[in-house]
C-alpha cells in the first residue's frame, strides 16, 4: 500500500494499530500529523465510517490543516468510493472550543440558551467583569479586573462552576469578593445571551458527565478518537476526552511531555505523563525521526531539553545535513541586539535571497517587541507582529455584532455595540432608559432614531434569509452607514475600510454552503478565531512574535532574542525563588524555541536592558551556557553597534 510506504516505521505502526487506546509521544518535527491524518485514512480503509472518527486539536491553524489533508487523502484514494466519503460524512476534525460549540448548539434547548449564543472573547468578557464590579462597588484599583477574569477562567479550566466554587467558600474575604464577582459576571453572560471561551469547554463537559443519553450519542457518534497535543489539555479537556473515549476506548493521543508550555493557563503535563495509568493497556509509539531541523539545532535541542526530569525520555534525530552551527551574538543593549537581528535578516534577504516569510524572530515578553519593531522600521524591512487577532479588531466586531443583533435583536451586547455606530445622536442617559424598557419615556426625536436603527436590523435580517453570505456583510456595510463613516475618515479609518473589505473577501468562502448553514458556521469561526489566523494571509514580511505563539509554526531562520537570566528563563516579578515545576516549564518553552528553526538558528542576549525605565545589567541565560561550544560560532555586530560582550 502506497500510502504506508511513505511512513517510517514507527509511523507505520502508529497508523496500522487500529483498535484500543494509542498514545503517539512524537517529538518536535516528527511528522506526526502526518501520522494522524494517514491513521484516519486507514480507518476508513479498514471499514470504519468516516462520520464515526473525530479529531482535535488545538487551534485553527493545525485543525485546517489537518483537515485539509485528510480530505486530500481521501479523495487521491483510488480504493474509496466517493459515496464512502462525501459532504455529510467526513471526519469530524476541530479544535476543543469548536467542538464545545458543536455540542452545545445541538442541546441549546436543553441549556436554556439560544442557538445563535453569543461567544465572548477576552475584551468581551473583561468589559462584562468590569461591569459586575462597578455594579457591586468594589475598587477596580484593589482588585483588578484582568485578574479576576484570569482567576475565574483557571477555575472553569479545572472544571470548577460558580456553585461548586461559592460551595467551597471559607470566610475569607478575597474568595468572597471574587464569588461576588462571578455571580455577578455570570447574571451578565445570561442577560446577554452569551458564553465566555472557557464555557464552550466547561458547559459542554458537564452536559457529557450529567446527561448519560447525550454522552452516549456522541460515543455511538466518535467510536474513534483522536486528541492532538495532548500535553496541552487543561482538566476539562482531559474530562471530555475520556467520557467520549469510554464506551469504546478507542482513544489516541499525540503529544509530547517536552513541548508542555501552558500550564500558566491550566494545562496538565500530567494529563500526558499518566496516559498509560489511566490506559494500562495502552500501546506506546516514540516518533524521534525530525524531519524539519538541521542535526546542529537537533542537538541544541536534545542537549537543552535533557536536564527535565518531567518527560518522557526521548532523542530526536535526523538524516538532515549537519547544517550551519547556532550563531551566537551578545549584544551591549537590547537596541544593540534590535539592530543586529534586523540588519542580519536584511543580509539574508538581500544577499541570499531569503524570503522575509522565512524568517521569525521570538522573544519571551511582548514588551520586547518594541525595540525589534523599531530596529526593523529603521532598515525598512516589511515585518509583522503576530498577536493582534483580525477578528478582535473594532470595526470587524462591528459589522460581526450587526450581523448578530440582525438575527436575533434581544442580544443586549450586540445591540450595546453598534446602536451608536455610526454615531446616531444616542446618549448615555438614553441608551440606559432603553435597556432598561422605558424607551416611551424618552424625546420623540431619540425614539425615531431607534426605531430608525430597528428598522435597519430587520433589513439585515431579510437580506440575510435569501443572499449569500458575502453579500448580506456588504449590504451591512452600506446599510449601517459605516462603509461611508470610515470613507470621510482619516488614514486610520482608510485602514479600517480595507479591513471591512477583507471581511467581505473572508465571507465568500461560506457562500457554497446552505444560507442558514453558511451563517452559522460564519459566526462560529469567527468566535474562535486564534492569533496564528493572522498568518493565514502569508503576508511575505518577517515575523515577530511571543515563543507561545509560534508553537505549532517553522521556519527556515529563526532568531531567538532576549536570552537572560531572570528574562528567559522568565522570573515573575515578587517571587523569590523559581519552582522546579516552573523552572522545567521555562526550559520546554526554549526547546520549543529551538525547534521552530529549520536551516539556521540565532540566539542572542543584551549585556544591558531598560525594563520599566531602569536601565540593568544582565547575565546571560543558563540556555546559553547548556549548548555546547562545538556547535556555536560567534556572530559578529554590524558597523555602529554598541560594545561586543562575547562569553567567556
Amino acid at each position: 500500500m502506497k500510502y504506508i510506504d511513505e511512513l517510517n516505521s514507527e509511523q507505520k505502526k502508529a497508523v496500522l494499530h487500529r483498535d484500543g487506546p494509542l498514545l503517539i509521544v512524537a517529538g518536535a518535527g516528527a511528522g506526526k500529523t502526518k501520522t494522524v491524518t494517514h491513521r484516519i485514512l486507514h480507518l476508513i480503509r479498514e471499514g470504519v465510517a468516516p462520520e464515526n472518527i473525530l479529531a482535535i486539536t488545538f487551534t485553527n491553524k493545525a485543525a485546517k490543516e489537518m483537515s485539509e489533508r485528510v480530505s486530500k487523502l481521501l479523495d487521491s484514494d483510488p480504493d474509496i468510493s466517493r459515496s464512502v466519503v462525501g459532504f455529510e460524512n467526513k471526519p469530524f476534525v476541530s479544535t476543543f472550543h469548536a467542538l464545545g460549540v458543536h455540542i452545545l448548539k445541538e442541546n441549546s434547548a436543553l441549556l436554556g440558551i439560544p442557538r445563535h449564543f453569543a461567544i465572548f472573547d477576552k475584551s468581551d468578557s473583561l468589559r462584562a467583569i468590569k461591569e459586575a464590579m462597578q455594579t457591586l462597588n468594589i475598587d477596580t484599583k484593589a482588585f483588578e479586573p484582568s485578574r479576576m477574569q484570569n482567576i475565574i477562567s483557571r477555575e472553569k479550566g479545572n472544571a470548577v462552576t460558580y456553585m461548586s466554587y461559592k460551595e467551597r467558600l471559607r470566610n475569607e474575604y478575597i474568595p468572597k469578593v471574587i464569588a461576588s464577582v462571578w455571580e455577578k459576571y455570570e447574571e451578565i453572560l445570561k442577560s446577554e445571551k452569551a458564553l465566555d471561551f472557557d464555557d464552550l469547554l466547561l458547559k459542554s463537559a458537564m452536559l457529557l458527565k450529567n446527561n448519560p443519553d447525550i454522552l452516549e450519542k456522541y460515543q455511538n457518534k466518535w467510536k474513534y478518537i483522536h486528541i492532538d497535543e495532548y500535553q496541552d489539555t487543561n482538566k476539562v479537556q482531559y474530562a471530555t476526552a475520556k467520557l467520549l473515549a469510554k464506551k469504546f476506548r478507542n482513544i489516541c493521543v499525540v503529544g509530547d511531555s517536552d513541548q508542555s508550555i501552558y500550564g500558566w493557563r491550566g494545562a496538565d503535563i500530567k494529563n500526558i505523563l499518566d496516559f498509560e495509568k489511566d490506559y494500562p493497556d495502552a500501546k506506546v509509539i516514540l516518533l524521534e525521526e525530525n524531519y524539519r531541523s538541521t542535526q546542529n539545532i537537533l542537538e541544541a535541542a536534545n542537549r537543552i531539553i535533557q536536564k527535565n526530569k518531567l518527560r518522557t525520555p526521548k532523542k530526536l534525530f535526523t538524516k538532515n545535513v549537519a547544517g550551519e552551527k547556532i550563531g551566537l551574538c551578545g549584544a551591549y543593549d537590547e537596541v544593540d541586539e534590535a539592530r543586529f537581528v534586523a540588519k542580519k535578516s536584511r543580509q539574508l534577504i538581500e544577499d541570499s535571497g531569503v524570503s522575509p516569510r522565512s524568517i521569525a524572530v521570538l522573544y519571551r515578553a511582548n514588551f520586547q517587541g518594541r525595540a525589534l519593531e523599531e530596529a526593523f522600521m529603521a532598515e525598512s524591512i516589511s515585518y509583522q507582529v503576530l498577536g493582534t487577532k483580525f477578528f478582535e479588531r473594532k470595526e470587524i466586531k462591528d459589522i460581526v455584532s450587526y450581523l448578530r443583533a440582525a438575527m436575533d435583536p434581544t442580544i443586549l451586547s450586540d445591540i450595546k455595540r453598534v446602536i451608536n455606530i455610526p454615531a446616531r445622536g444616542l446618549g448615555k442617559v438614553t441608551l440606559v432608559k432603553l435597556f432598561s424598557g422605558k424607551k416611551d419615556e424618552l424625546p420623540v426625536a431619540a425614539q425615531k432614531k431607534i426605531d430608525g436603527f430597528y428598522l435597519i436590523l430587520k433589513r439585515i435580517a431579510e437580506k440575510a434569509a435569501v443572499e449569500k453570505l458575502s453579500e448580506t456583510i456588504k449590504f451591512i456595510l452600506a446599510e449601517s452607514g459605516i462603509e461611508t463613516a470610515l470613507r470621510q475618515g482619516g488614514a486610520e479609518d482608510q485602514e479600517r475600510l480595507e479591513n471591512v473589505r477583507e471581511m467581505v473577501t473572508f465571507a465568500t468562502k461560506y457562500d457554497v454552503l446552505p444560507i442558514d448553514e453558511g451563517m452559522e458556521k460564519f459566526l462560529s469561526d469567527v468566535a474562535l478565531a486564534s492569533d496564528q489566523d493572522e498568518l493565514m494571509k502569508n503576508h511575505d514580511a518577517v515575523k515577530l512574535m511571543t515563543v507561545h505563539a509560534s508553537k505549532g509554526l517553522e521556519f527556515d531562520y529563526v532568531f531567538v532574542t532576549g536570552l537572560e537570566e531572570d528574562l528567559f528563563p522568565h522570573k515573575r516579578m515578587g517571587v523569590e525563588k523559581v519552582s522546579d515545576e516552573d523552572s522545567e516549564e521555562e526550559r520546554r518553552l526554549f526547546y520549543v524555541a529551538i525547534t521552530r528553526a529549520k536551516k539556521k538558528l540565532y540566539i542572542s542576549y543584551a549585556g544591558v536592558r531598560t525594563i520599566f525605565g531602569s536601565r540593568q545589567v544582565t547575565m546571560p541565560s543558563q540556555f546559553v551556557y547548556d549548548i555546547e561550544e562545538d556547535i556555536i560560532e560567534k556572530e559578529e555586530q554590524f558597523e555602529g553597534g554598541g560594545k561586543i560582550i562575547y562569553l567567556d
